[in-house]
Order: C-alpha cells, then sequence, then structure tokens
C-alpha cells in the first residue's frame, strides 16, 4: 500500500511529461505531498511586459500550475473550478519564482487551495486561492506496486 506521499509523487510523475505548458514555461517541481505542492520558475526575458516588469499571465501560470499539481495528489483526477489572484509587488527579469499551494479544504467533489508566488528574496509577490473540481479518473490503479 502506498503512503499518502508516495501517491502525491506518482500523481506528478504522470502528470509532468504532458504538462507541456509548465514544462515550456521553465517550471520546476520543487516538492509534492498531499495536498501540496511548491514549483519554480526564473523569469525570462520573453515573460517582461512593457513596463519592464514580469507580465501577470506568467505569474498566474506558476501559481496555477501549483494549484494543479496540490489538487491532483490525491490520485483523484481534479480541474479549476475558479480561481482569484491578487498581485501584491512585481516580478522582474532574472527573478526566481517559488510557488507554494497547500489545500485549505479537500471535500470528495470540490477543494480549496491557497498559494503563494514569492521571489528569491521571499518578497510575496502575488497570492491565489483556487477552487478545485474533482472529475472522473484517477492517474493509477492504487493497487499497483510502486516504482520505487
Amino acid at each position: 500500500m502506498l503512503t499518502p506521499e508516495q501517491v502525491a509523487r506518482r500523481c506528478a510523475e504522470i502528470m509532468w511529461p504532458d504538462d507541456h505548458a509548465a514544462r515550456g514555461l521553465g517550471m520546476r517541481i520543487a516538492d509534492v505531498g498531499p495536498g501540496t505542492a511548491t514549483l519554480t520558475m526564473a523569469v525570462r526575458s520573453e515573460m517582461v511586459n512593457g513596463h519592464g516588469i514580469c507580465h501577470g499571465g506568467f505569474i498566474f501560470a506558476v501559481a496555477d500550475s501549483t494549484f494543479a499539481y496540490a489538487c491532483n495528489s490525491f490520485n483523484h483526477r481534479a480541474v479549476a473550478a475558479g480561481v482569484d489572484i491578487n498581485f501584491l509587488a512585481p516580478a522582474h527579469l532574472g527573478d526566481m519564482l517559488t510557488a507554494r499551494g497547500h489545500a485549505r479544504q479537500q471535500g470528495s467533489r470540490s477543494g480549496v487551495y491557497d498559494v503563494e508566488v514569492a521571489n528569491q528574496t521571499g518578497k510575496l509577490i502575488a497570492v491565489f486561492r483556487g477552487r478545485a473540481a474533482r472529475i472522473k479518473g484517477h492517474f493509477f490503479d492504487p493497487d499497483e506496486t510502486p516504482h520505487n
């Protein structure tokens, strides 16, 4: 039988190869656990807008991806039902953004997750809240033997 941590890691391992958006933006999974995830992303030149700061859509993307890995960490497929983001400070070219997300509440069909995005000095850049809805399907058969 798999531990909750093993389940979370296995779900992330299954999702990652098909996550072309996160991989294409240079995101990395730093950590994943039951109802939690931490992803990082460097702010590259093509992410900077006409104000000389990171476009909010990219900050949203790292928060949203973190939310996705957190809410899909229980071997139940889940999608976003709604989200809200508040931008608190600008991110700049060369910044390393770290998004840390966790479940506030996860029920049998829906959940609420909070994500904080900070830069390399720990300055809070954005706060994100996502509502997850579970859909049909699992990532793997829970009775299968784990790889590790």
